[in-house]
């Protein structure tokens, strides 16, 4: 997908923020039972048709609506995930401004998360 630049401007700035980490951390959190909420914030329709397994879905745009009765504890780990990397930067970015200080964003997303071969689940839930 070629992004316009005024997305990638803003992705950019908020990558600057936040801090991110490889779908193989995550992959290797949830082998060892480690507690934290892994968080799908694609469109329902990107939710519904696969997701990394053991996601939950809050997507773009209701996360910040949401989040805090779904996570009321802003120290709680959080690790969101998109399609690429992009969008969940950006919801990243938002929660840190609400206070949330252990959020994560998953390089490369979705994409790497299966180009890596990882467990995905399908369909609605």
């Amino acid at each position: 997908m070629q992004h316009n630049p005024g997305f990638l401007k803003l992705v950019e700035q908020a990558k600057q923020r936040v801090k991110e980490c490889s779908v193989a951390a995550v992959k290797a959190k949830l082998d060892r039972g480690e507690t934290f909420h892994l968080i799908d914030v694609r469109e329902d329709h990107e939710y519904a048709n696969d997701r990394a397994q053991g996601a939950r879905h809050l997507g773009k745009g209701i996360i910040e609506r949401d989040i805090e009765s779904q996570i009321p504890n802003k120290q709680e780990e959080i690790v969101l995930y998109c399609g690429g990397g992009y969008r969940s930067a950006l919801a990243a970015d938002a929660l840190q401004h609400m206070g949330y200080t252990n959020v994560w964003s998953m390089e490369g997303g979705m994409k790497a998360w299966r180009e890596a071969r990882y467990p995905l689940e399908h369909g609605s839930r």
